[in-house]
């Protein structure tokens, strides 16, 4: 449910008259060269497709009003082939809603030592022409990446193939729909928010459905597809003894597949691509869905508990930035700490709705006691996470802002088996280690919830919310509590 293929990304340079034909048309054919070798380097995920240079005010106006009408454009790559007027570029950027990248390169990587002269300079000026785009730029306040560096480095390439993820979760975002079935869960601050802000801030909209809304669909499953999804469980996982046809617990193991089955058809007829739950709100469900919100994220849907809208569209956004990259994304919740002073972690978890995309080998299918909404005791996939580096984001309401905080983490092997524990769990160190994560997150205001991702870095983050205009606090290998505090104090003056 997550298609890179119709998307594109618009390539623009900025030129003028000054220059004559002739360099205009080196100017075009280099454009169209650096496209080319964009395209072929296989290092980005959206095609590139070259534009017409750019020499008066007009045609700037023209090509971004295009751009934002186009439905399938994400982005815009903007280079500064020679020195171009920014005042021709005012109009075009002042009205521009598409995510705008600055590549400051240049067609050649080295100087001709030997053969330099004013012809060569004249052509190549991007060190200077990349200057006055980005006043212009920042004389409008206009959120922008800027990525610096040869067009042929993979490097470079890596750094606008990041950007082009966030774009595409942005243009995502922007038609994405959010189901909330149920209410947010009794009493909780940190899950509710301005749905209406979220809206004209990030694009998603957040509708709420009863339960009853979901039990129709399950009234229209037939014991036929019930049967052949529990052989595709059987078949995927390794089940517990009692789950399989015949045994004590098979019914328990239909309950949830004639769930996940109902729910599916529930967010295809609603076109909604993320939804949330709540163990308050189970009218007319046998059991908590667990199993089903498990393999739905997996598919690509985003979801968060006990009606957590925020993360239910955050993680379909790291999900779709994430579509390709090795590693997986999921929901997820720090849930309790590992206190050793030679090694301090913390074990992440949620009651039931953990992504097997990030499992460690072979889920198991298990039931359980939940311990909490008074229901059946419910079927979910239990593993262990695989290890590497990571990230936790949240997403919160801090009133006059959205807020987002990312913290880098090492995933690690739990240093024993947790045999008794029926949860999928990751297990990690938080950078640049538990005492000041723990209380800079603290001190941000970050939620339990979290989008987890062992296939997004930070950088995709920030260029998320750099598109969206939202606040982002980072949390790693850098941060120092006291620094982190008055950056805090800092983005609440300029905010307010």
């Amino acid at each position: 449910m997550i298609n890179y293929s119709p998307l594109e990304v618009w390539f623009v340079t900025g030129s003028q008259h000054l220059y004559g034909p002739e360099t205009l048309r080196q100017v075009a054919a280099d454009s169209e060269a650096i496209v080319s070798g964009l395209n072929a380097s296989g290092n980005l995920p959206v095609r590139v497709v070259f534009k017409p240079v750019l020499t008066t005010p007009e045609e700037v106006s023209a090509t971004l009003r295009e751009a934002d009408a186009a439905p399938d454009c994400i982005g815009i790559i903007a280079w500064m082939h020679t020195f171009s007027p920014s005042k021709m570029w005012i109009e075009g950027l002042r009205r521009l809603q598409t995510p705008l990248c600055h590549l400051h390169t240049q067609f050649n990587r080295d100087i001709p030592w030997s053969t330099i002269d004013m012809d060569f300079m004249n052509l190549n000026q991007s060190a200077h022409g990349g200057r006055e785009f980005g006043f212009i730029c920042s004389r409008l306040r206009l959120e922008r990446k800027v990525v610096v560096g040869h067009w042929k480095e993979a490097s470079a390439q890596r750094r606008v193939a990041g950007w082009m993820r966030a774009a595409a979760a942005w243009h995502d975002s922007q038609s994405l729909k959010v189901a909330r079935i149920g209410d947010n869960m009794r009493q909780v601050a940190v899950t509710e928010g301005d749905k209406v802000e979220a809206e004209l801030r990030l694009g998603y909209a957040v509708n709420g459905y009863g339960v009853g809304d979901l039990v129709a669909h399950l009234a229209e499953v037939t014991d036929a597809q019930v049967g052949e999804l529990c052989d595709e469980y059987e078949s995927s996982y390794r089940m517990m003894e009692g789950l399989g046809k015949g045994g004590p617990l098979h019914e328990s193991l239909r309950d949830a597949a004639r769930i996940e089955l109902g729910l599916r058809s529930f967010l295809e007829e609603g076109g909604f691509r993320a939804f949330t739950d709540t163990f308050e709100n189970l009218h007319g469900l046998k059991q908590l869905p667990g199993i089903a919100v498990q393999r739905l994220m997996a598919d690509g849907y985003g979801f968060g508990a006990e009606g957590d809208w925020k993360h239910a569209a955050l993680v379909r956004s790291m999900k779709v930035m994430a579509e390709g990259l090795q590693g997986g994304t999921s929901f997820m919740e720090d849930y309790t700490y590992h206190l050793d002073p030679a090694g301090r972690s913390v074990l992440g978890a949620h009651m039931l709705e953990i992504c097997p995309s990030i499992a460690n080998g072979q889920p198991s299918c298990e039931v359980h006691p939940l311990g909490i909404g008074g229901k059946e005791d419910p079927v979910r996939l239990v593993f262990d996470s695989t290890t590497g580096t990571a990230v936790n984001a949240t997403v919160v309401d801090m009133g006059n802002r959205f807020r987002m905080v990312v913290n880098v983490v090492d995933v690690v092997e739990p240093p024993e088996p947790l045999p008794r524990l029926p949860v999928a769990r990751a297990l990690w160190d938080p950078r640049p280690e538990l005492e000041t994560a723990a209380a800079a997150w603290i001190h941000a205001g970050g939620a339990h919830h979290t989008g987890f991702s062992l296939a997004l870095g930070p950088e995709h983050l920030e260029d998320f919310a750099g598109m969206a205009g939202i606040e982002f606090l980072l949390i790693d290998d850098a941060t120092h509590l006291r620094q982190f505090r008055s950056e805090i104090r800092w983005n609440d003056a300029a905010y307010r």
